[in-house]
């Protein structure tokens, strides 16, 4: 079982930006060690069996005809832009 250090609760509390009284730090040390003990638990856990899955009810994604085309409205959409020219987008130089 992996245990929690203070040292190692002040470098977390550190990186993550958490201030943490010192008074804090046992109990942020307990409930940490407590956290990897159960995700050490899951290691334990036999998964050969078990497909992998990306969603919880099984479906299949619908699909379309991938085909290209211009929109056929370029003028609806750059309307609203500040800054155009031939139907395209003007930005500003932002790389030297």
């Amino acid at each position: 079982m992996t245990e929690i250090t203070d040292t190692t609760v002040k470098k977390i509390a550190k990186l993550s930006r958490i201030k943490i009284d010192d008074t804090e730090i046992k109990a942020v040390s307990d409930k940490l060690t407590h956290i990897l003990s159960w995700i050490e638990q899951l290691n334990n856990v036999d998964v050969d069996d078990v497909a992998p899955m990306t969603c919880v009810s099984p479906m299949s994604l619908r699909t379309r005809q991938d085909t290209v085309n211009d929109g056929g409205y370029p003028e609806i959409i750059v309307k609203n832009a500040p800054l155009k020219q031939d139907n395209f987008f003007c930005v500003p130089k932002v790389v030297e």
